[in-house]
Protein backbone atom coordinates (compact mmCIF):
# COMPACT_ATOMS: atom_id res chain seq x y z
CA UNK A 1 0.00 0.00 0.00
CA UNK A 2 1.20 3.50 -0.81
CA UNK A 3 0.92 6.37 1.68
CA UNK A 4 1.66 10.09 1.32
CA UNK A 5 3.83 11.81 3.93
CA UNK A 6 3.77 15.61 4.26
CA UNK A 7 7.21 17.19 4.67
CA UNK A 8 8.77 20.62 4.75
CA UNK A 9 9.20 21.90 1.19
CA UNK A 10 12.69 21.24 -0.21
CA UNK A 11 13.44 18.74 2.58
CA UNK A 12 11.87 15.74 0.85
CA UNK A 13 15.19 14.03 0.01
CA UNK A 14 16.51 14.42 3.53
CA UNK A 15 13.32 12.97 5.05
CA UNK A 16 13.40 10.08 2.56
CA UNK A 17 17.01 9.26 3.53
CA UNK A 18 16.17 9.35 7.23
CA UNK A 19 13.09 7.14 6.71
CA UNK A 20 15.11 4.63 4.70
CA UNK A 21 17.82 4.38 7.35
CA UNK A 22 15.35 4.23 10.24
CA UNK A 23 13.14 1.57 8.64
CA UNK A 24 16.17 -0.58 7.85
CA UNK A 25 17.59 -0.17 11.37
CA UNK A 26 14.28 -1.00 13.07
CA UNK A 27 13.30 -3.74 10.60
CA UNK A 28 10.09 -2.00 9.48
CA UNK A 29 8.20 -3.30 6.45
CA UNK A 30 8.86 -0.21 4.29
CA UNK A 31 9.39 -1.38 0.73
CA UNK A 32 9.85 1.84 -1.21
CA UNK A 33 10.20 5.57 -0.70
CA UNK A 34 9.68 7.87 -3.69
CA UNK A 35 9.91 11.60 -4.21
CA UNK A 36 8.89 13.39 -7.37
CA UNK A 37 10.19 16.75 -8.66
CA UNK A 38 6.69 18.05 -9.37
CA UNK A 39 5.34 17.04 -5.96
CA UNK A 40 6.98 19.46 -3.52
CA UNK A 41 6.41 18.95 0.19
CA UNK A 42 5.34 15.31 -0.10
CA UNK A 43 6.94 11.88 -0.42
CA UNK A 44 5.32 8.54 -1.19
CA UNK A 45 6.01 5.57 1.07
CA UNK A 46 5.09 1.98 0.20
CA UNK A 47 4.62 -0.11 3.33
CA UNK A 48 2.55 -2.98 4.69
CA UNK A 49 0.35 -0.76 6.89
CA UNK A 50 -0.21 2.90 7.81
CA UNK A 51 0.99 2.19 11.36
CA UNK A 52 4.36 1.13 9.95
CA UNK A 53 4.69 4.50 8.23
CA UNK A 54 3.63 6.27 11.44
CA UNK A 55 6.37 4.39 13.34
CA UNK A 56 8.93 5.26 10.66
CA UNK A 57 8.20 9.01 10.75
CA UNK A 58 7.95 9.25 14.54
CA UNK A 59 10.48 11.79 15.77
CA UNK A 60 11.75 12.70 12.29
CA UNK A 61 12.35 16.42 11.79
CA UNK A 62 10.75 18.15 8.80
CA UNK A 63 7.68 15.90 8.80
CA UNK A 64 4.76 18.32 9.01
CA UNK A 65 1.58 17.95 11.02
CA UNK A 66 0.53 14.39 11.72
CA UNK A 67 2.75 13.27 8.85
CA UNK A 68 0.72 10.73 6.93
CA UNK A 69 -2.03 12.19 4.77
CA UNK A 70 -5.23 10.29 5.54
CA UNK A 71 -5.92 7.28 3.38
CA UNK A 72 -4.12 4.98 1.04
CA UNK A 73 -3.09 6.18 -2.43
CA UNK A 74 -4.25 4.09 -5.37
CA UNK A 75 -1.65 3.52 -8.08
CA UNK A 76 -4.12 4.87 -10.68
CA UNK A 77 -4.13 8.22 -8.86
CA UNK A 78 -0.39 8.73 -9.31
CA UNK A 79 0.09 6.98 -12.66
CA UNK A 80 0.45 10.33 -14.46
CA UNK A 81 3.49 11.11 -12.28
CA UNK A 82 5.19 7.96 -13.57
CA UNK A 83 4.54 8.72 -17.24
CA UNK A 84 7.64 10.51 -18.44
CA UNK A 85 7.33 13.05 -21.23
CA UNK A 86 10.50 13.51 -23.24
CA UNK A 87 12.38 16.54 -21.93
CA UNK A 88 12.68 18.28 -25.28
CA UNK A 89 8.89 18.19 -25.84
CA UNK A 90 8.31 20.24 -22.70
CA UNK A 91 10.70 23.10 -23.53
CA UNK A 92 9.62 25.86 -25.92
CA UNK A 93 11.04 29.23 -26.95
CA UNK A 94 9.92 32.07 -24.69
CA UNK A 95 9.62 29.97 -21.52
CA UNK A 96 11.13 31.17 -18.26
CA UNK A 97 13.61 28.68 -16.83
CA UNK A 98 16.06 28.36 -13.96
CA UNK A 99 19.58 27.18 -14.61
CA UNK A 100 20.25 24.27 -12.24
CA UNK A 101 23.84 23.37 -13.12
CA UNK A 102 27.05 24.97 -14.30
CA UNK A 103 28.55 28.41 -13.78
CA UNK A 104 25.19 30.19 -13.93
CA UNK A 105 23.42 27.91 -11.46
CA UNK A 106 20.47 29.64 -9.79
CA UNK A 107 20.04 32.29 -12.48
CA UNK A 108 16.67 32.88 -14.14
CA UNK A 109 16.64 32.91 -17.93
CA UNK A 110 14.35 32.93 -20.96
CA UNK A 111 14.60 30.28 -23.69
CA UNK A 112 15.50 31.83 -27.04
CA UNK A 113 15.91 28.70 -29.17
CA UNK A 114 15.59 24.93 -28.78
CA UNK A 115 17.81 22.47 -30.65
CA UNK A 116 15.98 19.11 -30.50
CA UNK A 117 18.64 17.08 -32.29
CA UNK A 118 21.48 18.08 -29.93
CA UNK A 119 19.14 18.37 -26.89
CA UNK A 120 20.42 21.86 -26.22
CA UNK A 121 18.72 25.16 -25.47
CA UNK A 122 19.88 28.71 -26.05
CA UNK A 123 18.92 31.02 -23.19
CA UNK A 124 19.40 34.64 -22.18
CA UNK A 125 19.81 35.46 -18.50
CA UNK A 126 17.01 37.78 -17.43
CA UNK A 127 18.92 39.99 -14.97
CA UNK A 128 22.06 40.39 -17.09
CA UNK A 129 22.99 43.89 -18.21
CA UNK A 130 24.02 42.60 -21.63
CA UNK A 131 21.88 39.89 -23.22
CA UNK A 132 24.36 37.22 -24.27
CA UNK A 133 22.95 33.93 -25.56
CA UNK A 134 24.15 30.85 -23.67
CA UNK A 135 23.93 27.35 -25.11
CA UNK A 136 23.22 24.77 -22.40
CA UNK A 137 22.32 21.08 -22.30
CA UNK A 138 18.58 20.72 -21.72
CA UNK A 139 19.23 18.80 -18.49
CA UNK A 140 20.80 21.94 -16.98
CA UNK A 141 17.53 23.89 -16.88
CA UNK A 142 14.25 23.58 -15.02
CA UNK A 143 11.08 25.08 -16.44
CA UNK A 144 9.51 27.58 -14.06
CA UNK A 145 5.77 28.06 -13.61
CA UNK A 146 4.59 31.27 -15.23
Amino acid sequence: MIYTVRTTVNQEAMVADILAAKSKKEGLEVWAIALFPGLRGYIMVEADHENTVQRAIAGVNNVKGRGVVAGEVKIEEIANVFSNKPLMETIQAGMKVEIIAGSFKGEKARVVRVNDTKEEVVVEILEAMVKIPLTLPAEHIRVMKE
